[in-house]
């Protein structure tokens, strides 16, 4: 079992309560990324989908698509299973994404604070891996909780994340709780990520929203 499975596993109780406080731009960041999925998708992966969350925003403007939702951690999609358990087009799987083959010939394949737990090869050979599994016009878009630039820059994220999510009001177990899932983080910068979604051959690879180190990335598989 990985460090990053073994502390969503053990965090999974918690983790819905938490995000709207430990994420300040909370509401932008979510919607913001359901944005840039094409009108009428049908088919949708969630990659790293925990509890269900972004895939609930999903089906909240997409009513028709099929979503398949794919985590690391059981109990996590088990959370996901119940938030979940009147839609009847919803699938689930237990699977490591850097690893588990992908369907092809999806409209969308979205990611939410997921990513940026993989070491910097493995992001790189994902970003390759769902371009394949993209239709032509298919996008991908990621959620993502980024590097600075550079690691001066990087140090005031981290500061100016403490500030803001203690004016939020979350608690010390809350933010304790958060800095543990942190420790197995390892974040890239948004000019790192929109260079290996280039070089995976996506077009209009682009930022779409930042605040500090939350950031929204997308880019589109070429149409025939």
């Amino acid at each position: 079992m990985s460090t990053t499975q073994t502390i969503f596993d053990i965090t999974a109780a918690t983790y819905d309560a938490e995000r709207a406080r430990l994420i300040p731009c909370y509401d932008a960041f979510y919607r913001r990324t359901t944005d840039l999925i094409p009108g009428g998708a049908l088919r949708v992966l969630d990659l790293g989908a925990g509890t269900g969350l972004l895939s609930a925003f999903v089906r909240s403007w997409y009513p028709d698509a099929h979503i398949h939702l794919i985590d690391v951690s059981a109990p996590m999609l088990e959370r996901a299973r119940t938030r979940l358990a009147a839609d009847t087009n919803v699938s689930f799987e237990v699977a490591d994404y850097a690893s588990a083959p992908f369907d092809d010939n999806y409209d969308a394949i979205v990611s939410a604070l997921s990513i940026h737990h993989l070491e910097h090869p493995a992001k790189k050979a994902l970003f390759a891996k769902i371009y394949a599994a993209l239709r032509p016009g298919g996008v991908f878009v990621n959620a993502e909780q980024v590097a600075g630039p550079t690691p001066a820059l990087d140090d005031f994220y981290q500061k100016l994340w403490l500030q803001q999510v203690r004016e939020a009001q979350a608690t010390p177990a809350q933010i304790a709780d958060s800095l543990y899932r942190q420790q197995d983080d390892h974040c890239a910068s948004v000019e790192d990520q929109l260079h290996w979604m280039r070089e995976a051959g996506f077009s209009d690879a682009d930022c779409w929203f930042k605040d500090n180190r939350f950031a929204v990335l997308a880019g589109s598989r070429p149409a025939r």
